[in-house]
């Protein structure tokens, strides 16, 4: 937690709240749509968790509702294996590293494979509130901490932040210095949002062009398929020790999970995903949440695997090595030793 001091007002400067002025448009978010089956462990693959994304675009897109051109196929290119930049960019706050550096990476006119990557890294970790006055003391009380909200024509949207810089562009935006930081586990945030009237969340709303809307549709989807405990994607988000792989295997046999499916065409059959290491041996490709799949650019479907049935899998193919878990990144890759939990389940 955090405070800020309280500071001069430039008289030059006119204090700004985050309304349709300082937060721009967000007409390409009031027309957002998302298609994101529940996962049906009973359907055939090609019925079963699918994702599409057809006009999310970030803050201060266009506002036509015109489809984008589909962009060609791009090549499943894998991520990074860890997070590797700087935790702080304000001292004593830490930030939600991938989610920051998702969020600089948005192009000014985000396409929707741009939110689609950006939701995936939303789902781990943290985001910071601002509230008026000392968080500290109002938890104290027992009192709530509600959204900070935005008005962008007659529709309202809740604000949360990625980082201490995010934090400081925004108190200079509005100059409104007598507010406190407090984290919340994203989930909890995301909840929040839903629980209330608001059309989505904003991130980073004083961060142009590092900032963008997250509608309430997507937000639905993204938690209808999330791990409520997100056991996964927390063990993958955090620094690597000589734990890290048990940690990712325990998660495994209890957490959801889901691979990619695909088939040459409808005659023929569904095959799994697989990636292959720089010696040339294989691995089963499972991912933490049906966006992961989306965002590996293919044309491929997620379908959910249970752990029994993921043993299954390696135990009838010998050839399999283990394991790539979340290859778009942070990944990890498993052996069949170190997955020998998972192993035990099918036997």
């Amino acid at each position: 937690m955090a405070l800020f001091s309280r500071r001069p007002k430039n008289s030059d400067d006119e204090p700004s709240r985050p309304d349709r002025d300082e937060v721009t448009d967000a007409a390409s978010a009031d027309g957002a749509s998302a298609d994101v089956a529940e996962p049906d462990a009973t359907a055939d693959p090609a019925a079963s968790v699918g994702i599409s994304m057809s006009s999310y675009r970030g803050l201060g897109a266009a506002g036509s509702a015109e489809k984008p051109a589909a962009a060609p196929p791009a090549p499943a290119v894998r991520g990074e294996e860890s997070v590797s930049a700087s935790a702080e960019t304000m001292p004593g706050l830490r930030d939600n590293i991938l989610l920051r550096e998702s969020l600089k990476r948005m192009p000014d006119q985000p396409q929707p494979q741009d939110l689609l990557e950006l939701a995936r890294q939303l789902l781990q970790g943290h985001l910071y509130l601002r509230v008026k006055g000392d968080a500290r003391a109002l938890i104290a009380e027992g009192k709530g901490l509600p959204l900070a909200v935005a008005t962008m024509g007659d529709k309202k949207y809740a604000l949360a932040y990625s980082s201490g810089a995010a934090l400081t562009a925004s108190v200079r935006a509005d100059g409104d210095a007598d507010t406190s930081a407090v984290a919340q586990s994203t989930m909890s945030v995301l909840r929040h949002v839903l629980a209330g009237d608001t059309e989505g969340l904003v991130l980073d709303p004083a961060s142009a062009p590092a900032r963008a809307v997250i509608p309430r549709a997507l937000i639905e989807r993204m938690l209808q398929s999330a791990d409520e405990n997100l056991a996964i994607k927390t063990v993958l988000a955090a620094p690597r020790t000589e734990a890290t792989a048990a940690a990712v295997v325990d998660a495994l046999t209890r957490a959801p999970m889901w691979v990619a499916v695909n088939r040459a065409d409808e005659n023929s059959p569904f095959g799994v995903a697989q990636g292959r290491a720089e010696d040339g041996s294989r691995y089963l490709e499972v991912f933490s949440h049906p966006l992961e799949v989306a965002a590996m650019r293919r044309e491929d479907r997620s379908a959910p695997i249970t752990a029994a049935q993921l043993a299954a899998t390696l135990a009838g193919d010998e050839g399999l090595t283990g394991v790539l878990v979340d290859p778009r990144g942070p990944w990890i890759r498993l052996s069949r030793g170190e997955l020998a939990p998972v192993l035990a389940l099918g036997e």
